[in-house]
This record gives structure tokens, C-alpha cells and sequence, in this order.
């Protein structure tokens, strides 16, 4: 783990975060604990995730997770003479990434084109539904819409009498958070070889559909569209499946493979000539339904414990959070703290100790608006 942030590999880089809500906040908050100074560009009445509920002292605790850690400025984006006082900022920026709908940064005067001139090693990031040009490019849309569009919800929304939400936001941070993170990365690599900076598109629906390859594939080769719970990883596969318990709780099964199988139907006691879930997978689900409800959450976690076959408890997100596995292996060691003093452990993000801000350091906070400004617009 790092001890010293010189030596992280973002420090020194300074990034420019005109962005909002969810996807931009998170890559950039990434960026921050890789070592960059993010410098929050916001408008008067800042960053609406402010203000959005559940409150932790003055502010969001949500907003306090994702901009810890990072400065912020307060302007007004449609005042130009405001503006000016971003030009030192822009011509010594590494990274800008922005969310807006296409075209907006553009009337603004901080389009890429107009960038690139005062800064050509300049990498700039467009976050956006649907990508910077197609018929699609200026439709509103959240997460739900994006995974709308892709098919990505078709494949586990229920039914129309009783239709299921998506239980994370994988557009915001699959389609969007990570590939903007990468993609940036990538492009610092490319500027050290070219000298040049560039424009990234990325699209938060059209990502979407990197992770539907196996659905895609079945489609393509043998005519065959998954429809809601009806492919193997979505519900008709007794391997790979929820069961409920004796006491109302939920095991997941995902022993696909037949070493695990076979382990599982071992531990629970299945005959052999009912573990050919091939032959009839209605009726082996309704075995491993039978047997499962004969008993309680702690029995099953027990069995799992004794047996590897890759099934677990559906485990609150609560009682996760309490699971000494995560706390020895370092996944809550960072702390956030709000402007009375109070801390909670931050959330969480896939980054190797060794390439970000080291977990024994003091607490840190999200900056109030514009409290960056003297320091950073004189």
C-alpha cells in the first residue's frame, strides 16, 4: 500500500469533473484516489446529489461518498466572464470529463474543439445516454431507460403482472463509471507516446451491451432471443438458481459446473437418479425446492460452509457489511468524515491498496461548494 501519495499513479495529473449524480462523480472519485487533484466544476446551485436524501449533517450522505476527497469551484457556466476564470484551470488540466447532453458544453464555449486549442494534450471525456452523435444522441434517459433500450432489463424484469427492477444502477456504472475510468487511462497511455490529447465518447447504453454476449450468442447462432427468466443464467437453469428456505430466507445456487454439482447434491442428500438436471429442469427445480425448504438459513449456511460448491445465503446487505472476511481483506477501511466530525466507512471501490491513497490516512470529506474558489480562480 502506498504510504506516500507522490507516488500514486495519477499524482500530479489535475482533472477537471464538470460532471453530476452518479457515473461521472464515481470515475472521477477513482481518479482522485489514484492520486489526481479533482477540482469539481459546479454551478450556483451545485451538484443536485447535494441534496438528495438521506441527509448526514448538512449534506448527502450519497454526494459525501462520491466527491470525497476533491475541490470544488462555483460558477456560473453561463456567465463568461465567469468562465474566463477557468481558462488557467483548462490550459494546465490533464483530463476533463463531462456529463451533459450532447451540445451543451459546446454552447457553453467548453466544447472539445474550443478546448483543444488552449490545451491540445487535453483528454476530455463525454459521458452521455446514447453517445455524441445518432438518432438517439439528445433523448433524456437514466439507468433504467439506458438498460431499457440495450435489452439488458428484458432479460430479468419479471413479467408484465409483475415486473422487477434491476436491483443496481449497471448503466451509470457499468456502461458508464468504469468504461470512462479505463478509457482514460488508456489515453494518458497514448498521450505519453503521441503527445496528443483526444476526445472520449462514451456511451452508457451502448456499453450495455458488452455485458450480453452470452445472450447475444445464443440469439445470433441459433435463433433463439432469451426472453425474462427463461435463459440459463436468469432463472431456468435449476443449477443456477434462488431457493427459499424453512425460516423465509434465500439460498443462491450456481453450481453450473458438475464437480460442484455433484458436491452439492451430495451435501444436501439428492438422490442420483434425480441429479440429471438436464433431462428435466422443472422438475429438478422443484427437488432442490422441496429440499431446501426443510430447513432453515443456518442449516444451509452450514452445509455451505463444510461443502465448496459455490452456493450461499442471500446475505443482507447489512449483515455483509458485518462479515469479517471484507474487514480483515481491508473493504471498508476507508473513512469519510462530514463538517460536525462525524465518520462512516466510505464506499468502497475496486482499486488495489497499492495504487491509491493509503487506508490509514486521516478521514476524508466532500468539499462544500465552492469552497475552492479563492484558491483555485484568482
Amino acid at each position: 500500500m502506498q504510504e506516500n501519495p507522490g507516488f500514486l499513479p495519477l499524482s500530479g495529473l489535475t482533472v477537471l469533473d464538470f460532471t453530476t449524480l452518479l457515473p461521472g462523480p464515481l470515475a472521477t472519485l477513482m481518479m482522485a484516489e489514484a492520486g489526481a487533484q479533482v477540482i469539481k466544476v459546479e454551478s450556483l446551485d451545485g451538484d443536485p446529489m447535494r441534496k438528495m436524501p438521506p441527509l448526514w449533517g448538512r449534506e448527502s450522505a450519497f454526494f459525501a461518498m462520491l466527491n470525497r476527497g476533491k475541490k470544488s469551484i462555483r460558477l456560473d457556466l453561463k456567465d463568461a466572464r465567469q468562465l474566463e476564470h477557468l481558462l488557467p484551470l483548462i490550459r494546465r488540466a490533464d483530463i476533463l470529463v463531462e456529463q451533459f447532453r450532447p451540445g451543451v458544453m459546446e454552447r457553453l464555449g467548453l466544447g472539445y474543439e474550443a478546448l483543444r486549442i488552449l490545451n491540445p494534450g487535453l483528454i476530455y471525456c463525454s459521458i452521455t445516454g446514447f453517445g455524441q452523435s445518432g438518432p438517439r444522441a439528445s433523448q433524456p434517459g437514466h439507468d433504467l431507460t439506458f438498460q431499457a433500450l440495450s435489452g439488458l432489463l428484458s432479460l430479468s424484469c419479471g413479467s408484465a403482472s409483475q415486473p422487477v427492477l434491476p436491483n443496481f444502477f449497471a448503466a451509470d456504472l457499468a456502461g458508464g463509471t468504469w468504461p470512462a475510468f479505463s478509457n482514460v487511462l488508456l489515453a494518458l497511455l497514448q498521450r505519453q507516446k503521441t503527445g496528443e490529447g483526444l476526445h472520449l465518447d462514451i456511451s452508457m447504453s451502448g456499453a450495455l451491451f458488452m455485458f450480453l454476449n452470452w445472450a447475444m450468442a445464443q440469439g445470433l447462432v441459433e435463433d433463439d432471443w432469451p426472453k425474462s427468466g427463461q435463459a440459463a443464467y436468469t432463472g431456468a437453469d435449476p443449477r443456477y438458481n434462488l431457493y427459499a428456505t424453512k425460516d423465509g430466507r434465500l439460498v443462491a445456487v450456481a453450481a453450473m459446473e458438475d464437480k460442484f454439482w455433484n458436491i452439492l447434491c451430495e451435501a444436501i442428500g439428492m438422490a442420483r437418479d434425480e441429479r440429471d438436471s438436464r433431462a428435466d429442469p422443472l422438475k429438478t427445480k422443484r427437488k432442490l425446492a422441496e429440499i431446501f425448504a426443510a430447513e432453515d438459513a443456518a442449516h444451509w449456511r452450514k452445509v455451505f460452509a463444510e461443502n465448496p460448491c459455490c452456493c450461499a445465503v442471500v446475505e443482507t446487505l447489512e449483515d455483509a457489511m458485518r462479515d469479517l472476511h471484507f474487514h480483515e481483506t481491508g473493504v471498508f477501511d476507508h473513512t469519510l468524515e462530514n463538517e460536525d466530525g462525524d465518520t462512516l466507512p466510505a464506499n468502497p471501490l475496486a482499486l488495489d491498496p497499492a495504487l491509491r491513497i493509503h487506508p490509514a490516512k486521516a478521514a476524508t470529506s466532500a468539499p462544500a461548494l465552492g469552497a475552492h474558489n479563492d484558491m483555485l480562480l484568482k
